[in-house]
């Protein structure tokens, strides 16, 4: 008979699950071993630094509010609807999960670039896109949009039709149940994905770096800032790579709350 612990698990699932978690530990803790914590403050108050900091959380909140303003409707209609290519649409919303981002990054040049496919139109209208903080929005959007896709998503088809039929029949217009009914009852998962949207938004460095450049103020966010400190002053680097990894703690506790309230 195979030996258990508590849970019912055998006891040889808890070796792997203690290496993998050691995996993941063991390089936060080195690379907080070698924060000067007697320059902390220093390092990451740098003028740079705090260039990119508030650049960051600028773009990333406007790619968040995107995220939420295009994913909502984009997860009702996977969720609540069945037509054919619905499996293929699918998958090309969430490619970005697993498209490498200079990919993505040089997908948006070709888009939204001068010599791109909406190049010309945009520079009728005079609006150059690449090379500009709204090309940080952007690119930071193609990447997280599918996080809160995926998790909306789910909640909509775990919470079920059932409260949004009895609404209908009580002759509630569509635009009502959604208000009303539908939005409430996976506001949870909404708020989940919006927090995991931030986090990746929050993060992005290859698809910014091609798309975006990496221009003081403009589109040098805080990764790449930790790219070009690396360089140059290695202890910046490690204290804002620091400040990045107390943020993303943050986010993912936040989303494990919104989780469980679900």
């Amino acid at each position: 008979m195979t030996a258990t612990v508590g849970s019912g698990l055998p006891r040889w699932v808890f070796v792997p699950a203690a290496v993998g978690a050691l995996f993941v530990v063991l390089p936060l803790v080195a690379m907080a071993s070698r924060v000067q914590w007697s320059e902390f403050a220093q390092l990451v108050t740098s003028e740079s630094s705090r260039a990119a900091l508030g650049l960051s959380l600028r773009t990333s909140l406007s790619a968040t509010g995107l995220c939420v303003l295009l994913g909502v409707p984009m997860a009702l209609v996977l969720a609540r609807t069945s037509f054919r290519g619905q499996a293929v649409l699918r998958s090309l919303v969430l490619l970005p999960l697993v498209l490498p981002p200079v990919v993505g990054g040089i997908a948006l040049l070709y888009t939204f670039g001068r010599q791109g496919l909406l190049g010309e139109t945009l520079d009728l209208w005079g609006l150059q896109i690449a090379f500009s903080t709204t090309a940080v929005v952007i690119a930071q959007t193609f990447v997280a949009l599918p996080f809160l896709v995926v998790s909306l998503e789910g909640s909509l088809r775990t919470a079920g039709h059932r409260y949004e039929q009895v609404a209908a029949t009580l002759g509630a217009r569509p635009t009502t149940v959604l208000r009303r009914v539908t939005i409430p009852l996976v506001l949870p998962g909404l708020v989940s994905g919006a927090v995991l949207s931030f986090a990746r938004a929050l993060g992005e460095f290859g698809a910014t770096l091609t798309f975006a450049g990496s221009l003081q103020g403009t589109t040098r966010t805080l990764p790449l800032e930790v790219y070009l400190q690396r360089e140059t002053d290695p202890d910046a680097a490690v204290a804002l790579s620091l400040v990045l990894v107390v943020v993303a703690v943050l986010v993912v506790g936040l989303a494990s709350r919104s989780r469980s309230a679900a």
